[in-house]
């Protein structure tokens, strides 16, 4: 099998294994039910982080995708650490607002750039 998916997968069953373990320690009273939510969505904001982080260093066929790698890692690795903070830190309202438009942001910036380089690229 892919070592990628494996990683992917293992990445996976980690954030659903530590869901699971937040969601026992709140049924046995350890921990409130917002912290059963702030913790999994802080580890799913890591995760965006992670794998904005991988991105640049997968195969690219041209200098155009590198560019685009390259800006889309940049986006989603800040666009993450913001969505990671907004809801380890700030009231849970503030943090969807913040989080999830920061993610969005993050893609809308990406998919900009890639058009962006494609106009570029007829026009040459």
């Amino acid at each position: 099998m892919n070592r990628d998916l494996i990683k992917n997968l293992a990445i996976g069953g980690g954030i659903v294994a530590l869901a699971l373990a937040a969601s026992y320690a709140r049924s046995q009273g350890l921990i409130e039910p917002e912290t059963t939510t702030r913790i999994v969505i802080v580890a799913i904001g890591l995760m965006v982080v992670w794998m904005g982080n991988r991105i640049p260093k997968t195969f690219a066929p041209s200098a155009g995708a590198r560019k685009a790698q390259r800006v889309a890692a940049w986006s989603l690795v800040i666009g993450g650490l913001i969505y990671t903070a907004a809801f380890a830190f700030a009231p849970m309202d503030v943090a969807i607002f913040l989080g999830c438009g920061a993610v969005g942001a993050a893609l809308v910036i990406t998919f900009a750039y890639c058009l962006t380089l494609r106009s570029r690229a007829r026009a040459a």
